[in-house]
C-alpha cells in the first residue's frame, strides 16, 4: 500500500514538473481544451425548463473566454518566441474540438437555440473540413514521419467566422430583441463560414500535395 502511494505521488510530481516546463501559451491552450467539458455540459441543458437560460449564459461566458484565450496564447507565443511544435498541434486541435462540439450541439434537440436553427448542411461542411484535414495530417505524418502544420489566412478566417457564428447563435435571443434582422445576419454569417471552410479545405489539400511532392523529390535526390 505504501509503495502504491509512493508511486502515485512520484507520478503526480513528474506530471507537475512536465506541466511547469510548458510555456504559458501551451498552458492556456490546454486549459481551453479542458474547458470544452463544462461548455458541453452547459449546452446540453440550455433547453431545460428551469435552468435553460442560466446554462446558456454560462455557456456563452465559457465560449467567449475560450475565444479570447485563443488570441492571448497566440500573442504570448509570438511575443516570447516560444512557438513550439506542441503548440502548433494543440492550438488548432482546441479550435476543432470546440467548434465541432458546438456545431453538433446547436443542431441537436437538447443544445439548439430556439428561433435560431443552424442548418445541418453548414455543420456537415464545417466538420467535413476538419475530418479531411485530420486525415491528410495523419497520412502525411505516416509517409514523411514529420509533423506538417502550415496555417493559412483563409483557415484562420474560417475559424473566426465559425466562432462568430456560434457566439451569434448563442446570443441570438438577446440581440434579436433590439436587432430585428439578427437572424438574417446570422444566415449570412453561417453560410460565409461554410464557404470559407470549403475554400480552406481546397487550399490545405493543395499545400499538402505540394509538401508531399517536395518530400518525394528530396527523398529521390538523397538516394
Amino acid at each position: 500500500m505504501q509503495n502504491l502511494k509512493a508511486r502515485f505521488f512520484a507520478s503526480f510530481r513528474a506530471a507537475k514538473n512536465d506541466i511547469m516546463k510548458l510555456s504559458w501559451a501551451n498552458r492556456i491552450t490546454i486549459l481551453r481544451i479542458l474547458l470544452i467539458v463544462p461548455f458541453v455540459s452547459c449546452m446540453l441543458k440550455i433547453n431545460d425548463a428551469e435552468l435553460g437560460s442560466t446554462m446558456r449564459h454560462i455557456a456563452i461566458f465559457i465560449f467567449l473566454f475560450m475565444a479570447i484565450s485563443d488570441a492571448v496564447d497566440g500573442y504570448l507565443a509570438r511575443r516570447s518566441g516560444q512557438i513550439t511544435r506542441l503548440g502548433a498541434f494543440l492550438d488548432p486541435t482546441a479550435d476543432k474540438l470546440l467548434i465541432t462540439s458546438a456545431c453538433l450541439l446547436l443542431i441537436s434537440q437538447r443544445g439548439s437555440v430556439e428561433g435560431f436553427p443552424l442548418p445541418s448542411t453548414v455543420v456537415v461542411l464545417i466538420i467535413g473540413k476538419d475530418v479531411i484535414l485530420t486525415l491528410g495530417f495523419v497520412t502525411l505524418y505516416f509517409i514523411t514521419s514529420k509533423i506538417y502544420t502550415a496555417p493559412v489566412f483563409v483557415g484562420k478566417a474560417a475559424t473566426t467566422l465559425q466562432s462568430s457564428m456560434v457566439a451569434g447563435i448563442l446570443l441570438g435571443p438577446e440581440f434579436s430583441s433590439f436587432l430585428p434582422g439578427w437572424i438574417w445576419f446570422l444566415r449570412v454569417l453561417w453560410w460565409s463560414a461554410a464557404g470559407t471552410a470549403i475554400l480552406a479545405t481546397l487550399i490545405y489539400i493543395r499545400n499538402g500535395i505540394r509538401y508531399y511532392e517536395e518530400y518525394e523529390q528530396d527523398a529521390g535526390q538523397g538516394k
